[in-house]
């Protein structure tokens, strides 16, 4: 009986769905077995699995990104900003004096300030999805009609004059904008690069260069663990496994999962990546589908930033530093090509995953941490290598 030719092929194809779950097991195993007194514990389990989350969330809308042909190099300083928005709303809703006699638990409080975080970044999102899109001019507009507007206010302003005046410039603005019907297309890599300066640079004058400690609310439980030892009654409660921040993860890549496999928006998100004059001739609307898409991944980001002032429980404008690095390495070592076109949500959890155990390990066999920083570098260069070898070879 002749060898089925497409074999080798299929073979292929299954490396590339399992070879980042194979690596992580890998790389588990070694770990354990150099340090097994503490690395393959339930709680240094736990304490990589919060330091998956953030990324994690991250990581999903980066995905989407990568795999459209774009990047977004922002994502550490908008974690930053909204940490910093929610310790900042957090502040002042206590400090009005209201919230105790209204939410005496603070969930209303801490639903508020994780909206408005993620509001936010879905704003700045939009921002970045604008200026990639070529209507520069859109953004800036805002930018001039917030500027006159804050401006008018710190200068005595009363704000329910201060609003609408940053409106009608803001409007007025856009208005000539249209006029003119300009577009100047951006690419990515400039514009998430200037934005990732801005936001920082925001995350920073919001907090007066320094932490923003706001009081304790619900938010604060998100990322962690039943402090209680599990009883056998509850093992089968999955509530007391993972943290509220882990189910938070898990969940959202199940959805962005089903997005981008069975929903027109994710299939067109595959045709740009793949080829975007091809996407063009077939009918798409290329420039709202990337629109979409980095407002999508703005929101995740969002998420994601609730989810460090969570962790760390203060507003800081300096976390997320090179957190853009970890969310590319996640999806890229998950098999997202930077060409654009290929890429999956499982390979990017399992990225996530194998990142943030190759950190913690490394943490465990006492590597410090700028070698980390170099190993990290190594692995985006090594997957970014296999990448095009593999490509090569389907070639």
């Amino acid at each position: 009986m002749p060898a089925d030719p497409r074999l080798p092929t299929r073979i292929r194809s299954l490396l590339d769905q399992l070879g980042p779950l194979l690596a992580l097991l890998g790389v588990w195993s070694l770990f354990a077995a150099l340090r097994w007194d503490i690395f393959p514990t339930w709680e240094n389990t736990q304490s990589i699995l919060l330091q998956t989350a953030v990324i994690g969330v991250a990581a999903l809308g980066g995905t989407m990104v990568i795999i459209s042909g774009g990047i977004d190099l922002s994502v550490g300083s908008l974690i930053a900003l909204v940490s910093v928005t929610v310790a900042l709303v957090l502040r002042g809703l206590a400090s009005g004096g209201d919230s105790s006699a209204a939410d005496a638990s603070g969930y209303g409080d801490a639903a508020l300030a994780a909206v408005i975080g993620v509001g936010l970044a879905g704003l700045c999102g939009l921002s970045i999805g604008t200026m990639v899109i070529g209507r520069v001019g859109r953004v800036a507009a805002f930018i001039a009609g917030s500027l006159v507007g804050y401006i008018a206010w710190r200068s005595g302003l009363d704000y329910r004059a201060a609003l609408p005046l940053a409106a009608v410039i803001a409007a007025a603005a856009w208005w000539g904008e249209g006029k003119l019907n300009s577009s100047i297309p951006l690419s990515p890599f400039i514009v998430t690069l200037g934005m990732w300066g801005a936001l920082r640079g925001a995350a920073k004058g919001l907090a007066d260069n320094s932490a923003v400690y706001p009081p304790a609310t619900p938010l604060n439980s998100l990322m962690r663990f039943p402090s209680a030892p599990i009883e056998a009654s509850l093992i089968l409660r999955p509530q007391y496994w993972w943290s509220p921040g882990v189910w938070i993860f898990l969940a959202l890549a199940c959805f962005i999962a089903g997005v981008l496999r069975y929903t027109q928006f994710g299939r067109h998100i595959y045709a740009i990546g793949s080829n975007e004059q091809t996407a063009r001739l077939c009918g798409i609307h290329v420039e709202r589908v990337k629109l979409k898409l980095y407002a999508c991944a703005a929101l995740l980001t969002g998420i994601a930033g609730v989810l460090q002032f969570s962790f760390v429980e203060v507003g800081d404008p300096t976390t997320g530093a090179s957190y853009e690095l970890g969310v590319i390495a996640a999806a890229v070592i998950g098999g997202a090509s930077l060409s654009g076109g290929v890429g999956t949500i499982l390979g990017t959890v399992a990225g996530a995953l194998l990142m943030s155990t190759i950190n913690n390990g490394c943490t465990k066999i006492g590597l410090e941490v700028w070698m980390q920083e170099i190993v990290t570098g190594a692995i985006i260069v090594a997957a970014v290598t296999l990448d095009k070898l593999r490509h090569r070879g389907a070639g």
